[in-house]
């Protein structure tokens, strides 16, 4: 056994267990863990590939200056052949570009000197076509193989001259050259014909080993040099005259055909390990989610506090990913609002009457305060419209629906236009600005004390107040703290709760739990952009306990999503550790 085998069988606890959350946006979003460590592994037997390290040298190979000659001489006959023309030298590869030292018998060499043509698609795309020849862009070049699903068609006539410049045959390296996958590649399988367009660079290697050239393209070497040497922003390209000259260690033919062969078997072991352990995650999401369930269900809070008790004393075997805590902070909501996280106490006054209350004393107040402001004789009318509300879940029997402008002493639509921003003033809280019931500053605009008063002329916001998001992405929320003067940006809503009456941090909680959003959802219109439209954030119907019960269930929440973000550090320092433990071991291996 290798050494490269034994860091890999004797780490697999290591490689299986560096893990990271992928990259996700937006409340309710499913993150999945990325399998960082054997990605690194991954990279590391490649890294070793072209370095020279995976397996040992053979002094009986011929040396590969050597197979160069032979390539020049090949590429010689055929410029004189005229099949193809002759290259404008490039200079050697100087000790700068070079980032180790190569095996006796090896070679630093230009991707151009072992090639016999480095070209790229069609530069005018003729028109497709229902049915006919097939054309292959980007999107049909993956990860080591090409994706015929969804080819384009173009014409026998356009098909004919695209390969006149450029004719992928069997071996061939395709690149992806232009655009966000830029560096991605695959070889041209075997019989398959079709043509490339310009996102595509084509290379056809001469004389050496297709399957070790795409071992190249994937290292971390020709990677970085990639990406390196793309130009451009969003839609970044890589121009051909730069792969040309990407210096290149070549070793002897019969060892390119033993690396081929080791860097396959290598790569099936991670095959396996990653299949393990994917298969360990969905296992432990199923079993999360069934756990999980198990507190929905419960009847009550009495019921509940015994399954809690229950599951807590395995909290660290059973929340061990990023998701998992999410996901138990979203039912932590969840039971907030259906009523299950707290008791029931018999002396608290039922939320019917003090809805009752709150109607009456919040009528008394629009009444006399439309008398000099539109808006609130505007929350008059909407509110002599409401019908009766349907609870979402069963609640218990102190607890009310109510819609959520029933709550309400104001509630407003911001001013949807883009402010005119300056370099200091008022901020203005855009929808990027809100994350989870927390405020982020983000990118943070500001605006001039002039453009405030114009944009919250409806109803300027004040501490306590509720700013919600009705897109991009909708159902956000946080409370405007205390002492700070802000301005709603765009696709925003302010909510001003009647606070005598109803508490604002319960009222967050009940805009945020994940049953909220998902009702929302179905009203929600638009084709690419889904938003919710004034009305329907009005009417959206929200559990409504005793204002005791609202102020036990505020604290408790609290109490758990504390016990939540502690579970949450704990997991990132370890997966710190795995992340610094598995970078270490390439490092030493590399040496």
């Amino acid at each position: 056994m290798s050494h490269l085998d034994t860091l890999i069988t004797d780490h697999l606890d290591l490689w299986s267990a560096a893990v990271r959350p992928k990259i996700s946006a937006g409340r309710g979003s499913n993150s999945k863990l990325e399998l960082t460590g054997i990605k690194k592994l991954r990279e590391l037997i490649l890294e070793l590939a072209v370095r020279g390290k995976l397996v040992p040298q053979d002094p009986s190979d011929e040396p590969a200056s050597v197979l160069l000659g032979r390539i020049i001489a090949a590429k010689a006959l055929l410029v004189k052949d005229k099949k193809i023309k002759k290259e404008k030298p490039l200079p050697a590869v100087s000790y700068d570009e070079t980032t180790f030292e190569l095996p006796m018998g090896w070679e630093w060499v230009r991707l151009q000197s072992v090639t016999s043509k480095i070209t790229d698609g069609d530069h005018k795309t003729p028109s497709r076509v229902d049915c006919g020849m097939r054309m292959l862009s980007a999107k049909n070049v993956r990860d080591g193989y090409v994706d015929f699903t969804n080819c384009d068609f173009i014409s026998n006539d356009d098909y004919l001259k695209s390969r006149e410049r450029c004719l992928p045959e069997t071996g061939d390296l395709m690149i992806v050259s232009v655009g966000g996958t830029i560096g991605r590649s695959s070889l041209v399988p075997e019989d398959s014909e079709f043509s490339i367009v310009r996102s595509v660079a084509l290379i056809k290697p001469l004389y050496i080993n297709s399957y070790y050239l795409k071992c190249l393209s994937d290292s971390p070497l020709l990677q970085n040099e990639i990406h390196e040497k793309k130009r451009g922003g969003a839609q970044p390209c890589l121009y051909l005259s730069e792969i040309c000259k990407f210096p290149l260690p070549l070793p002897p033919i019969q060892e390119q055909a033993r690396i081929v062969a080791k860097v396959d078997e290598l790569m099936a072991l991670c095959d396996q390990l990653e299949q393990h352990s994917e298969s360990q995650l969905e296992a432990h999401q199923t079993l999360v989610e069934t756990l999980i369930s198990t507190l929905i269900d419960c009847a009550d809070a009495d019921e509940l506090a015994k399954s809690w008790a229950r599951l807590s004393t395995h909290f660290d075997t059973l929340f061990t990913t990023e998701a998992s805590i999410d996901a138990l902070k979203q039912t932590i909501l969840q039971l907030a609002v259906m009523g299950k996280l707290v008791p029931q106490d018999p002396s608290d006054e039922p939320a019917i009457e003090l809805l009752n209350r709150l109607v009456s004393k919040r009528d008394e107040w629009l009444k006399k305060e439309s008398k000099k402001n539109s808006e609130a004789m505007t929350m008059l009318r909407k509110l002599k419209k409401l019908t009766e509300p349907k609870a979402p879940f069963e609640l218990p029997k102190s607890w009310a629906c109510v819609y959520l402008i029933q709550l309400t002493r104001m509630l407003v639509d911001c001013h949807n236009k883009t402010a005119p921003y300056v370099d200091a003033g008022i901020p203005i809280i855009r929808t990027t600005n809100i994350r989870d019931r927390q405020f982020i500053d983000k990118e943070l605009k500001f605006i001039s004390q002039d453009t405030y008063d114009y944009w919250s002329r409806r109803c300027p916001p004040e501490q306590g107040d509720i700013i919600f998001t009705r897109e991009a992405p909708m159902g956000e929320a946080l409370i405007i703290p205390v002492g700070e003067k802000w301005c709603l940006g765009q696709r925003t809503m302010l909510i001003r709760p009647t606070h005598a009456f109803v508490s604002n941090e319960f009222l967050l909680l009940a805009l945020t739990e994940p049953n909220l959003l998902e009702r929302a959802s179905e009203h929600a219109v638009g084709l690419t952009v889904k938003h919710l439209r004034v009305g329907d954030v009005e009417n959206l119907n929200i559990p409504l306990p005793p204002l005791a019960e609202q102020h036990r269930i505020v604290a408790k929440v609290d109490e758990l999503m504390s016990l939540c973000d502690q579970l949450k550090s704990r997991l990132q320092t370890s997966q710190q550790t795995q992340l610094a433990l598995a970078e270490s071991l390439v490092a030493g291996a590399l040496v």
